[in-house]
């Protein structure tokens, strides 16, 4: 039985999972990890592709079952990803996952700082559409921001909710993420950078001016685009606004 608290739905269908492997060019040569592999439909098809797999379940309800008939070549960690230090593990080049949708947000960025090739990832739809939204539409936030900044994202396929037990409630979506060898421009402070955009999301029908004014008390007449609001900025124009906050700070 999936456990809501969770967030499992576990995939059921093998020619998605077929897909997956594919969009991600799973060879001999790959090392590829693996989050919350649930009944193990994917890692035995990943197994047959890869050089070694890592697969990360943190239900131990499942641990036994996956291990009856578990290739040599798969790893098989029973833990919280979210608790896991990446560097411990065997190196991996890529990541293919049927993500428990809870963690979608932090396991993502989590991935982004480690360096991998490729990750082929399912989500739920709403949060794939948020990581692919561009500036002015109703999904800009700042996760289309952060994931813009650290890789490139594309929706590759959308996935019914019949491929899936327990059915979910909406849609799902493979994703593929790569990240970038250089960012799409420049920021003095990424942390600060990343603190800032959160700040102007959650008062994102504000206008800048007035959210800087409480927040960081500062002077706003040397502030580009003050008068508007954060989902008329690009990224390219927080990372902008993000720089130049920090020098009037530092004065």
């Amino acid at each position: 039985m999936a456990l809501k608290k969770l967030g499992q739905n576990f995939l059921i269908d093998e020619d998605v999972a077929k897909r997956e492997i594919k969009y991600c060019n799973i060879t001999k040569d790959d090392v590829v990890l693996e989050i919350g592999p649930g009944k193990g439909i994917l890692t035995a098809l990943l197994a047959k592709r890869a050089r070694k797999v890592i697969a990360i379940e943190i239900d131990e309800r499942f641990i036994d079952d996956i291990k009856k008939n578990l290739p040599k070549n798969v790893l098989l960690i029973c833990a919280d990803v979210l608790k896991v230090d990446f560097k411990t593990l065997p190196k991996f080049n890529k990541i293919v996952s049927n993500l428990p949708y809870q963690i979608s947000s932090p396991i993502t960025f989590k991935f982004l700082e480690y360096d991998f090739s490729q990750a082929i990832l399912i989500y739920q739809k709403e949060f794939a559409d948020r990581m692919v939204a561009r500036v002015g539409s109703k999904n800009y936030s700042r996760l289309s921001v952060g994931i813009y900044y650290k890789a490139r994202c594309e929706i590759v396929e959308t996935v019914p909710k019949t491929c899936f037990d327990p059915q979910p409630k909406v849609e799902s979506c493979i994703v593929n993420l790569l990240p970038r060898t250089f960012h799409p421009f420049s920021v003095s402070n990424e942390d600060f950078f990343f603190e800032l955009t959160r700040e102007l999301f959650n008062h994102r029908r504000k206008k800048i001016k007035n959210i800087l004014q409480k927040t960081y008390g500062v002077d706003c007449e040397e502030i580009p685009d003050k008068d508007k609001r954060v989902e008329e900025l690009t990224p390219e124009q927080i990372g902008k606004l993000s720089n130049t906050l920090l020098e009037i700070q530092h004065r």
